[in-house]
């Protein structure tokens, strides 16, 4: 028997153990054999954070995920995986075994290696006498290959009430190398019932429905995930390309920064949910390993060299920033916003993301991350001061020019932002606004159901936000996603919208078309 204070003791070195994979693979209890009455893998497939060697493969044992337990028993159980050249399996590269914990829902996260780069795979799983649905996923180029076009989607918040996932359904359908989901892949809120409700100043009527109250304990959050997850057309997206996924806020709570919420919770008592949130997060997320939860804590924020094309920086805006000023509002940048104690990115996250911007041999670089970069100003209805909002880099001006800054000392004209959180598509400049140069531009993806319809671009919002920040180019309230498009000397992004959310089989469209040329700063209509 070991006492509590030598298993506390032991506990850093058994845990570290674990992640390394030096523990025991096979658990006394662990159960070959189960089995379902249907399929366990209800929440389908996924791929991610794919390098020039292989991919996470990713995928959940979950029989009955509207269930607190899943339908599974507290044990772990036998996962058997595969991956092959083709869609039919019949050329079988890699295969092997996992083991899905209860500690960890049941999830899967198969790190595959020694695959060839530059290359399609196609992954399944088995479990208990069933088999999952076939998922694609991909090797990146060798870093220094060269490499001469590049496609990926932008995409986000996707509240389940207020829409259906015909957007997904559409990126699935998109021959592109990668997704990028900028966050808010959940909701927290609890079920408001069926009755119409106002967003964004308009009356909506729900499409769906949460379940339960606002969430808050493990099981909420993974029940919460299991609901969002069982939607066929997100299950087409995850299976369809690899994915690089990031959090925002509403995977946690709203605007949450740090160790702080909204609502003036304790922060020990916030970080207490913070962390039952990130545990669920890994567990839904085709992420590695070095990304598992830690005390509370897990390291997100991460790069990926996509031959000598781009160089992808994947960025995490909420973990190590300061508290929003002004109690986050949108209000007038006051001299709070300027303060050198306030960050958004960390100084570790910060001075990492720095270096490698200023290390990279790519043609093009890519910062992907959750908000507005953009210094955007609107002004109320019946007011004339402009406003900007708290929770976007505008509330952190600091780090907005520490970063243009950087970009214009070190890596000018070959620098793209992608975003979102706005639930609008907007495409613009990034101007320093101390030095009054475009050092880089942005694309901000809309969501993919959150707003619901929305109103198009002839609105009171879009209006002002356009006289008031002149590095504006465009503006939409629709649904949708952005489409960049990369060659060696261009970047493209389509704006993609659907006319409607609320009824299935929305009609896709081309909003609005930017090009930016390599080397000149600044975007242009296509």
């Amino acid at each position: 028997m070991m006492d509590r204070r030598h298993l506390l003791a032991a506990f850093p070195m058994l845990w570290m153990a674990a992640r390394a994979g030096a523990l025991p693979a096979e658990p006394r209890n662990l159960i070959d054999a189960p089995g379902f009455l249907t399929t366990p893998f209800t929440l389908g497939v996924a791929s991610g954070d794919p390098d020039a060697d292989g991919f996470v493969a990713w995928t959940r044992i979950v029989p009955e995920p509207a269930q607190p337990d899943g339908g599974m028993v507290a044990a772990p159980v036998r996962v058997g995986w595969e991956v092959a050249r083709d869609p039919d399996f019949r050329q079988i590269v890699r295969r092997g075994d996992a083991i899905a914990h209860p500690e960890l829902a049941h999830a899967v996260h198969v790190e595959v290696t020694g695959l060839e780069p530059a290359r399609p795979y196609w992954y399944r799983f088995t479990c208990g006498g069933h088999r999952s649905p076939a998922g694609r996923g991909a090797t990146l180029p060798l870093p220094q290959a060269r490499l001469d076009r590049l496609r990926f989607a932008v995409a986000g918040c996707q509240h389940y009430e207020e829409g259906l996932y015909t957007a997904w359904r559409r990126i699935a359908e998109e021959p592109i190398d990668f997704v990028f989901h900028y966050g808010d892949y959940i909701y927290e809120g609890p079920d408001r019932g069926p009755a119409p409700r106002r967003i964004a100043g308009r009356v909506v009527t729900p499409v769906r429905h949460h379940t339960h109250g606002e969430i808050q304990s493990i099981t909420d959050y993974r029940l919460r995930y299991g609901l969002y997850k069982s939607d066929a057309d997100l299950q087409a997206a995850h299976a369809a390309a690899p994915w690089f996924v990031s959090f925002d806020d509403h995977e946690v709570d709203n605007n949450w920064a740090g160790d702080r919420d909204q609502d003036g919770t304790p922060p020990e008592l916030f970080m207490m949910r913070r962390a039952m949130a990130m545990q669920a997060y890994y567990e839904h997320m085709p992420l590695r390993r070095r990304s598992m939860p830690v005390a509370g804590a897990m390291r997100l924020y991460r790069d990926a060299r996509f031959g000598d094309l781009m160089q992808g920086f994947f960025l995490d805006t909420r973990q190590y920033r300061s508290d929003q000023a002004y109690a986050d509002g949108d209000v007038v940048q006051g001299p709070d916003v300027y303060s050198s104690d306030r960050t958004m990115l960390g100084a570790a996250q910060e001075s990492w993301l720095f270096d490698g911007l200023t290390r990279s041999t790519a043609r093009w670089n890519l910062i992907a991350q959750q908000v507005r970069l953009m210094n955007m100003h609107y002004a109320k209805p019946g007011k004339d001061v402009a406003v900007t909002s708290m929770d976007q880099w505008s509330g952190y001006m600091h780090s907005q020019r520490r970063l243009l800054s950087h970009i214009a000392d070190h890596c000018p004209g070959n620098v793209m932002t992608v975003s979102g959180d706005a639930h609008r598509h907007y495409v613009g400049d990034l101007v320093h606004d101390q030095r009054g140069t475009i050092v880089s531009s942005e694309f901000l993806a809309t969501s993919i159901t959150s707003g619901a319809d929305g109103v198009g671009d002839d609105d009171e919002f879009t209006r002002s936000a356009k006289a008031h920040t002149p590095e504006l180019m465009a503006m939409t309230d629709r649904r949708g996603y952005v489409l960049c498009d990369v060659g060696r000397d261009s970047l493209r992004g389509d704006l993609k919208v659907l006319d409607t959310v609320a009824v299935p089989d929305g009609r896709l469209s081309t909003y609005a078309s930017f090009v930016a040329e390599r080397g000149k700063p600044g975007l242009h209509r296509a």
